[in-house]
């Protein structure tokens, strides 16, 4: 009884208001000079010894990992994650790099790289803003400020514009409620008309009234104005959204309002999408099992299960290969 109730105390570790479903949990008789010493003989081996470095590195939580980096440079005097970008290569690198990164360290890396450099990858931004809860965006700020110089809001409203940039600046903005354990129906219900006397019931959209609504309100709250809302509209929300606004608007919106209705269901169609299209969006597939290991990659397995019929496992096992593969079914854990 003991082991169950620590096994759900771990589960249901706490971001803020959001309950936590890792599939990497710190290690058992966790001894990083060993760890440490394991990885360096893989480094040194001829022809790099890859298996024990995704033995080590996708069985470890990312705190742990970073007690294996400190054990490492005192026994060698290098760098580990220097050694590490040197001794591999491909797809099994950019796991591993990633995952010497703490997650909000790894999310703000992902949209500096979104927006960066000549053109911007909204499909990337979309994602990691709009999925994203309102802990997890203020963390994020603050390292990307720390790790690149630069403020989240400038760039983002530097590299977008119109209702799209408004959008995205109202979420980074961080200004959504708490979740509250009173039910306000007359809000809900002010909220659910507001929805629907902005969009479907006039002609064109009053779009800041949807992104005021949909940037502040907790998502307990907005689970109901959604309900609310078909009593008002003959359309849901999300139908709603795909006849009022189009491009990145739309898409933000959609994202969004699949999160607030059940973001793991969100991740698993993503990574569905993903891996069975034409040559296996690799880069998506990597984003979420690594950004997600250590938040809600459990229930994100089991949305997966509920909705496609076969596990995560069995799909990675089948649109991928190698070491890549490897790591992906460690990270994931085992199949349930």
């Amino acid at each position: 009884m003991a082991l169950v109730s620590e096994f759900l105390g771990q589960l249901t570790l706490n971001v803020g208001s959001e309950p936590l479903y890792p599939t990497l949990l710190p290690a058992k008789d966790f001894d990083p000079d060993r760890d440490a010493a394991r990885i360096e003989t893989a480094i040194k081996t001829k022809g790099v010894d890859e298996q024990t470095i995704i033995d080590v590195l996708a069985r470890r939580t990312y705190s742990q990992r970073r007690e294996i980096a400190f054990a490492y440079e005192r026994k060698t005097k290098k760098d580990m994650i220097t050694a590490l970008k040197a001794a591999l290569s491909g797809s099994l690198e950019t796991v591993i790099l990633g995952l010497m990164k703490s997650t909000s360290q790894y999310d703000a890396s992902e949209i500096r790289g979104s927006i960066k450099g000549l053109g911007t990858d909204e499909e990337t931004l979309i994602e990691m803003l709009c999925s994203r809860s309102n802990d997890e965006l203020v963390e994020i700020k603050k390292v990307y400020k720390e790790l690149f110089k630069k403020d989240l809001a400038k760039d983002v409203a530097g590299d977008t514009s119109g209702n799209f940039a408004k959008l995205l600046l109202a979420l980074v903005e961080t200004k959504r409620d708490e979740p509250s354990a009173v039910v306000d129906y007359e809000k809900i219900d002010a909220d659910a008309r507001a929805l629907y006397d902005a969009g479907v019931k006039i002609k064109g959209t009053d779009v800041n009234t949807w992104i005021s609504i949909m940037s502040q309100r907790s998502v307990p709250h907005l689970r109901k104005v959604f309900d609310k809302y078909k009593g008002y509209s003959p359309y849901d929300m999300q139908e709603s959204i795909e006849k009022e606004v189009k491009g990145d608007l739309q898409k933000s919106f959609l994202v969004l309002v699949q999160c607030f209705e059940n973001k793991q269901l969100y991740f698993a169609k993503r990574l569905n999408e993903a891996m069975k299209s034409k040559g296996a969006k690799e880069k998506i597939v990597t984003r979420i099992i690594v950004s997600r290991c250590e938040v809600d990659l459990k229930k994100i397995c089991s949305e997966y299960k509920a909705t496609f019929g076969q596990s995560l496992q069995q799909t990675i096992t089948e649109h991928t290969k190698g070491d890549y593969q490897k790591i992906l079914l460690n990270l994931c854990g085992p199949d349930q």
